[in-house]
């Protein structure tokens, strides 16, 4: 055998060892940025309706693939401080989105199907947002925690568009979305989000007899968060100043004739805030695809 033969087998034989070594040590593979898992889930088990604007969760669907999900879920709280702080900030917010969508799910399924809204958790006792009833990042956490502690807090990510993201399970939300957020396309996935959600009549529309806007409630609950001065994420949307502002940069979605779009996006339209539809978004229930 010549010298580089015998050089060449020497480094292949330390490169095994060294994977054997890592195996018996435990060592995992590097994370998946694309939640290649999660993807899998919601294709087989979100139903879109009204022509995409918004979901329904098979929440049946979901039971039968729970050790899937629990697997995918394994893998999102086995993920340690020192590497999460490691990631890009896309990465960072795509990991915490596809939590907070995940948990919710498993959260419904520990009592599905005797319940018609994640609320039957209790408002306070019980509260399933509130609840630390897994751990994510080495500590013990809450759907609330992902929401207001790390996605919400001034400076971390400061894109109001996560709002349009976050699934609580219920009509009401914004719909859950048929695939994973992923770093790569984050940027475009959140727009599209926001777009959907926007133009969906059901929860966003101009008041043909009043002239007023009516939007969801997430407007009156986060209008802080839309006062802040900040830019969307890929820093290429329309700064961020105010409610009135927002929607006014989406005036186009919110009605469909142009004497409306034009009274949205001068912000002359009074905005009202309509109820919230806590009811679970279960496919069983959805109406015809359409």
């Amino acid at each position: 055998m010549t010298w580089a033969r015998c050089a060449l087998a020497a480094v292949l034989f330390a490169v095994l060892a060294a994977a054997g070594t890592a195996r018996a040590q435990g060592g995992a593979a590097p994370f998946d940025h694309t939640h290649a898992d999660w993807t899998a889930l919601l294709a087989r088990n979100v139903v879109e309706i009204d022509e995409g604007r918004a979901s329904r969760a098979r929440y049946a669907g979901f039971a039968r693939d729970r050790a899937a999900l629990g697997a995918y879920l394994a893998r999102l709280s086995r993920v340690e401080p020192a590497e999460f702080e490691g990631w890009t900030r896309a990465q960072r917010m795509a990991f915490l989105i596809n939590a907070y969508n995940a948990f919710t799910v498993e959260k419904v399924l520990t009592r599905y199907p005797d319940l018609r809204s994640i609320r039957d958790f209790g408002r306070f006792v019980g509260n399933p947002f509130r609840d630390r009833f897994f751990t994510l990042i080495g500590r013990p956490t809450s759907l609330d925690d992902i929401e207001h502690g790390m996605l919400r807090k001034p400076g971390a990510y400061d894109d109001v568009r996560v709002h349009f993201a976050l699934n609580c399970a219920s009509i009401g939300c914004p719909m859950l979305r048929h695939e994973a957020y992923a770093a790569d396309r984050l940027a475009d996935q959140l727009e599209d989000q926001a777009r959907r959600f926007l133009s969906d009549r059901s929860r966003n529309r101009l008041d043909p007899k009043g002239g007023a806007l009516q939007v969801s409630r997430i407007f009156d609950w986060f209008e802080e968060d839309f006062q802040r001065g900040t830019r969307n994420f890929d820093g290429r949307g329309a700064a961020v100043e105010s409610r009135g502002g927002f929607l006014a940069h989406y005036a186009k979605l919110l009605a469909d004739e142009a004497a409306a779009q034009e009274r949205i996006a001068a912000q002359r339209a009074p905005i009202e805030f309509l109820e919230y539809d806590w009811t679970l978004n279960d496919a069983g229930s959805a109406p015809p695809t359409r």
